[in-house]
């Protein structure tokens, strides 16, 4: 069993809008602290035969300039690589592109950084950052109990699980708390956001309220 509520509290939310190259975009950031060292990070979230025992199967032709595929889910290129420091790549599309950042911290832990930048075009507004914020709260949630030691037999149907899709529930709270406090959205951009990113999410809890609030 995990702590959700403390599971929830260990990641850092923003939801922003900025200009790249002259578009503006829906920015989302997460940042968590994990208690092992940067290389022991990065090959967890780099090495294929690491990368599937938390999340997806990885494959393709993994250097700069190449492309990857997380089996049943997105693909993409990789832009830019510093080993242990920095990866940048296109996410399932080519406007889409997400950012890993790792530094260190303190007594050998590592500050992970996570940045998705969608067209504000795509995603209609801030409230887009409900659409992949609780997908990558469940990445960083799987990495973290990867890092501890506890390897799901099938990683897939972990995170599919009734618990998991109750930890997803609380991750679209905590999300439409960052939305709401970044200004980038109104409510009913929100509101269905909200309802699709549950769907989406944690299609098998039911919200206690009509936003999904407990």
């Amino acid at each position: 069993m995990i702590d959700i509520a403390a599971q929830i509290k260990t990641v850092h939310r923003e939801v922003g809008i900025r200009s790249i190259d002259g578009t503006e975009n829906v920015a989302v950031l997460l940042r968590r602290d994990y208690d092992a060292p940067v290389r022991e990070v990065w090959e967890a979230l780099t090495d294929p035969g690491h990368v599937k025992r938390w999340f997806y199967p990885l494959g393709g032709d993994l250097r700069p300039g190449g492309t990857f595929q997380l089996e049943g889910n997105a693909g993409g290129r990789i832009l830019h690589c510093e080993p242990h420091h920095l990866l940048r790549v296109t996410f399932g599309a080519e406007t889409s592109v997400v950012e890993l950042r790792l530094s260190p911290g303190g007594e050998g832990s590592t500050t992970l950084e996570l940045e998705h930048t969608v067209p504000l075009e795509m995603a209609g507004s801030g409230a887009g950052a409900l659409y992949v914020g609780p997908g990558w709260d469940g990445a960083f949630l799987a990495l973290g109990l990867f890092v501890a030691g506890e390897v799901a037999d099938d990683p897939v149907a972990a995170a599919n699980s009734p618990e998991a899709q109750e930890f997803s529930r609380q991750s679209v709270k905590a999300w439409t708390a960052a939305i709401e406090d970044s200004g980038t959205a109104g409510p009913d951009d929100i509101a269905a956001a909200v309802e699709a990113s549950l769907a989406q999410f944690s299609p098998d809890t039911a919200p206690s309220g009509p936003d999904g609030r407990a």
